[in-house]
């Protein structure tokens, strides 16, 4: 047990049978902030604008977060330099930074700080083993260094990759989470969601599940999945759910960046809040305990996850005080037919209309089919040429 005072560790809480609610999509955000670059989706933001970054960090953590994951994605030294991507700052600087602003905000609640790694252009290029995990322990070495509380794997398409990093991250000492970029079709090679699981717990994952690329309801369907192949092994874990904050029901196996609109085309499928209960909801149901969200989300979506929730969790957020129940705050709105909207029941009938009367429902997404290995797929330093560019007009034609 942790000691008198000390905030207890994250399988403390999950073993407990506690809810711990993570936080939401900092590259998606912040890039609409103007503080991220679409494209490399690099966090240089938490060395050159930290007060951006710290802001955030605190609007989720008063929204209910009981995460504070460092913003580390893409934070790894081969994907810091991909493709001309020119930085002042170094990976350990960026590294380091992202830790000191996610424990400076967590220390102003009862949050925990994570350590964050994700899947690296070196795999993709097919580069070997012990080259890969030298990238991860690069990170690693910081974490450590700074003394986060738990590390987490996650944005993996390929569950070897994840593996090598959960391997990695288990010689801190710390728990580990590892969390799948896949859907119910499994990992870009076939992996069953069953088996990746299998494989990540064997590997050292106390927490298993998904984030990002698809929908709550995907993303919570394919955990339990993980869930199933798990217990059918024998194996114990906790499970975890950090999904989009997009509807993305025309989806392919890569999710949603073969949707025509990633990324500047998304907003039309947007989440609302009342879609935030019912995946929150349904997560609880299925006995997933660590919910939370990936890219999309912003404090409001993890506020509604934390208001769903708030008799289990014994607790509203402090961003509730701005919010009444169901809607109950628009009882004092100045127009009559608004006031007859404060209620639960119209909120959870509303089929929201896109005003977009000439806009498909549903897109064809993009289905190139490559991966690890395959020369598109290859990257380098140097920036993408015009000649590179043109074929792959030509091939998207």
């Amino acid at each position: 047990m942790a000691p008198a005072g000390a905030k207890r560790n994250i399988l403390e809480r999950l073993d407990a049978g506690e809810i711990v609610i993570g936080d939401g999509g900092f590259v998606f955000a912040l890039e609409k902030r103007g503080y991220v670059k679409a494209g490399p989706w690099t966090p240089e933001a938490a060395a050159e604008h930290p007060e951006a970054v710290r802001q955030l960090h605190r609007e989720f953590l008063r929204a209910g977060s009981n995460v504070m994951q460092t913003f580390t994605f893409y934070a790894s030294d081969d994907k810091l330099e991909n493709r001309g991507n020119a930085q002042r700052f170094t990976g350990t600087q960026i590294n380091e930074a992202a830790c000191d602003l996610a424990r400076e905000v967590a220390n102003e609640g009862d949050a925990m700080v994570a350590g964050g790694v994700s899947q690296t252009p070196s795999y993709l290029s097919c580069k070997c083993e012990d080259e890969v995990k030298g990238i991860f322990k690069r990170q690693l070495d910081v974490f450590v260094k700074k003394n986060v509380d738990f590390m987490i794997a996650e944005y993996f398409e390929h569950v070897e990759e994840a593996e090598w990093a959960v391997q990695v991250l288990k010689t801190s000492g710390k728990p580990v989470c590892a969390s799948l970029c896949i859907g119910p079709d499994g990992d870009l090679n076939g992996v069953s969601p069953g088996d990746c699981a299998v494989r990540l717990v064997k590997a050292g994952a106390n927490i298993v599940g998904i984030n990002c690329h698809f929908d709550p309801m995907t993303c919570v369907k394919t955990v339990k999945m993980m869930k199933e192949g798990v217990e059918k092994a024998g194996l114990k874990a906790h499970y975890m759910v950090q999904p989009l904050a997009f509807h993305t029901p025309d989806c392919n196996c890569q999710g949603f960046i073969d949707l025509p609109e990633f990324p500047f085309g998304l907003e039309p499928r947007i989440l609302t809040r009342w879609d935030m209960h019912k995946y929150a909801r349904e997560a609880f149901n299925v006995g997933i305990r660590f919910i939370g969200g990936c890219c999309g989300f912003e404090p409001y979506h993890i506020r509604a996850v934390a208001e769903e929730l708030a008799t289990e969790r014994g607790c509203l957020p402090a961003a509730s005080e701005k919010h009444g129940n169901w809607g109950a705050g628009l009882e004092m709105h100045t127009k009559p037919w608004v006031r007859a909207r404060a209620r639960r029941d119209y909120w959870e009938k509303l089929k929201p209309a896109s005003g977009r009367p000439r806009c498909p429902s549903m897109s064809t997404p993009d289905s190139w089919g490559v991966t690890k290995g395959h020369a598109d797929l290859m990257q380098h330093k140097e920036a993408t040429s015009q000649e590179e560019l043109k074929s792959l007009h030509i091939k998207n034609n």
